[in-house]
């Protein structure tokens, strides 16, 4: 494995590596983010007719979905008010070259979208078939600032786990089983969801960690964020606005599918196959950054 490349963000970070400096920019992360994401779940929802933060959580029509991902607007805020006060960096330098990332961006999500297609017109088992959810004509209306919520999300997620601690860590530690796994762990960690997945919640952090891992080794061999954001949006454009479980953020996606995520043992039938698929998304993206 080749990472010399991710010198090109470790380097900004070397300046303020110390694992306490990093601990102490985590907290104020949390801080600052948590006490904004709960004003504007407060007062954004009931202003736009729903009755509190309640009845977002489902996701169940177009704006509850734009709403909830539009709140990872102030996770990047709080990161940027964190850099500059303890790290005396900014959101650029977690990303890289602007040029190179934004290639690299639409050069990998040029080759994994005929993958995704592909996966969404295999044919299914019967209990698992398709169903329309909203009409062709809203679903285009709405996707405009669907896909610029998404990008919203998957770009703070990236910025926060590949940009800021990969980076951060990379500056002190040599070994990328600490500044890959670490974050990779620490991804996983933040897709557990027992309210919601159940029994089966130790499946979402094995593979959101896997996620991680091909995703900060996509940004260590790149030196920039571009083609891991490439490949965590448009993994979420087709979990969230094309074909997405039925009950559970469903309300922009143009399709849906029953996938009760909490039934008993499901887990050990659909995370070989995620497993697979995450592996197959990870080298089409390492085909096309040779391209």
């Amino acid at each position: 494995m080749r990472y010399d490349a991710h010198e090109t963000l470790a380097a900004p970070a070397r300046p303020s590596a110390n694992p306490l400096r990093l601990a102490a920019g985590v907290v104020l992360v949390v801080l600052f983010f948590l006490p904004l994401a709960f004003a504007y779940a407060g007062v954004v929802p009931s202003a736009l007719g729903y009755d509190g933060a309640a009845a977002l959580t489902e996701g169940r029509t177009p704006l509850a979905v734009l709403i909830l991902l539009f709140q990872f607007t102030f996770l990047i805020l709080a990161l940027g008010m964190v850099l500059r006060l303890v790290h005396q960096r900014g959101l650029a330098s977690l990303i890289g070259p602007a040029g190179t990332a934004t290639n690299q961006f639409l050069r990998c999500t040029r080759y994994l979208l005929p993958l995704y297609l592909l996966l969404t017109v295999m044919p299914m088992p019967p209990e698992y078939q398709l169903s329309p959810n909203l009409s062709p004509g809203n679903w285009v209306l709405w996707l405009p600032l669907a896909l610029a919520c998404v990008l919203i999300q998957t770009g703070a997620e990236e910025m926060v786990f590949r940009g800021y601690l990969q980076s951060q860590l990379a500056a002190r530690f040599r070994s990328p089983l600490v500044w890959i796994g670490l974050p990779s762990a620490l991804f996983g960690l933040f897709h557990y969801s027992p309210l919601l997945a159940g029994p089966n919640a130790w499946a979402l952090i094995l593979w959101a960690g896997l996620f991680g891992v091909t995703a900060a080794d996509l940004t260590a061999r790149t030196g920039t964020l571009g083609p891991a954001l490439a490949l965590h949006f448009t993994n979420n454009v087709f979990a969230i606005l094309v074909t997405a479980p039925a009950g559970n953020l469903d309300g922009i996606a143009l399709y849906t599918f029953p996938l009760a995520l909490e039934e008993e043992g499901l887990a050990w039938y659909v995370l070989p196959i995620e497993i697979l698929f995450t592996l197959c998304a990870w080298l089409t993206a390492r085909i096309a950054l040779r391209r």
